[in-house]
């Protein structure tokens, strides 16, 4: 039997005290202006450890103040990613994100040790993640990736594309899977193809991945989606549409027989620009929404404590089983987190 066990990290990331005002993309290439980066803030992305690790090891990461010293005080687990190892690539606003990309040593040691990250809006919330030598991110992008064995045969469309981690991942996990992103910002894709990766997917799989730079609500495609993932925030909080059960019903008719709907819903980590949108009631809201137009057909998964970070699935629960089956062993174990939704 696979233990799995999850350390608590947190979904947003306060990595600045001040917005940038330049309109262009700015690249830097040391670690200089990491010195002002203050310690990454990490609320609840669940990475399961090894089956091989300590059943009973958890790192957490706790929440702290801004801080922009420069001091040489070695930081620890505690206070987050030591500047010394995070450097930023690029940082700018666009016409509707404020954009930066940072870069973490292979030295550090954490869990986010060699990888990328795309961060968005003031408050600094992950959007995508990359990493150099390994495929899942042990984020809520792959519990994403065990969508497409539980849908009937047709294409994915990924509502709020961002720089294309779930894509990445459903295109090397499936080799039949075909996905239609969808993402407001081009600003957005144009990272993503310079420093995720996404340019070289483009043409890996000219035939399985298509890009659209607009509105995703308005998305589509002939005979209907298979299925959908839906990951749309906008400054730092689900976007006011997914808590109007109208906008479900529309999503709804994108769907092909049998097809569903998984959702990245938030939650109490979610810091957004508003402080009147808290991220747990905007969640129950989102979640009470699609519950009005698949009664009794919505499930949950919690990421680490419950109302921290949580993913929707609409339709009836398959198989546990042969569900499990159809997934890579490495993310079997998510199958037996869905509960679920009670209003």
């Amino acid at each position: 039997m696979i233990h799995e066990v999850f350390a608590e990290f947190v979904c947003s990331f306060y990595l600045f005290d001040y917005i940038l005002g330049t309109s262009k993309p700015e690249v830097v290439g040391d670690t200089t202006m990491a010195a002002t980066l203050i310690s990454l803030q990490i609320q609840q992305l669940s990475i399961p450890f090894s089956p091989k690790s300590n059943p009973h090891k958890r790192l957490t990461i706790k929440c702290k103040k801004p801080n922009i010293s420069t001091s040489q005080t070695t930081k620890t687990h505690d206070d987050g990613i030591p500047t010394d190892y995070v450097k930023t690539l690029a940082r700018f606003k666009s016409r509707h994100n404020f954009i930066r990309v940072l870069e973490v040593s292979r030295k550090s040691d954490h869990p986010f040790a060699g990888s990328r990250l795309l961060l968005l809006d003031t408050p600094g919330n992950i959007h995508s993640i990359s990493f150099l030598l390994k495929l899942l991110t042990g984020t809520y992008f792959d519990v994403f990736a065990t969508l497409p064995p539980i849908l009937p045969p047709g294409p994915l469309g990924i509502l709020g594309f961002g720089a294309g981690s779930a894509a990445k991942l459903i295109l090397e996990l499936y080799p039949q899977g075909v996905v239609h992103g969808w993402e407001l910002d081009p600003a957005v894709i144009s990272v993503g193809r310079e420093f995720f990766g996404l340019e070289k997917l483009e043409r890996q799989y000219p035939d399985r991945l298509f890009v659209y730079v607009g509105n995703a609500l308005t998305a589509k495609v002939d005979s209907g989606f298979a299925g959908l993932l839906v990951d749309l925030f906008s400054k730092g909080c689900l976007i006011p549409e997914l808590q109007d059960p109208d906008t479900w019903v529309k999503m709804k008719k994108k769907l092909r027989e049998g097809g569903r709907i998984m959702v990245n819903v938030g939650g109490s980590c979610v810091e957004a620009e508003d402080s009147r949108r808290d991220g747990k009631v905007v969640m129950e809201e989102t979640l009470k929404a699609m519950e009005t137009v698949f009664p009794g057909q919505v499930c949950v998964l919690n990421l680490g404590r419950k109302d921290d970070s949580s993913i929707a699935l609409t339709g009836k629960l398959p198989d546990s089983e042969l569900w499990k089956k159809s997934l890579p062993k490495s993310l079997r174990f998510y199958v037996d987190m869905w509960k679920p939704f009670r209003v």
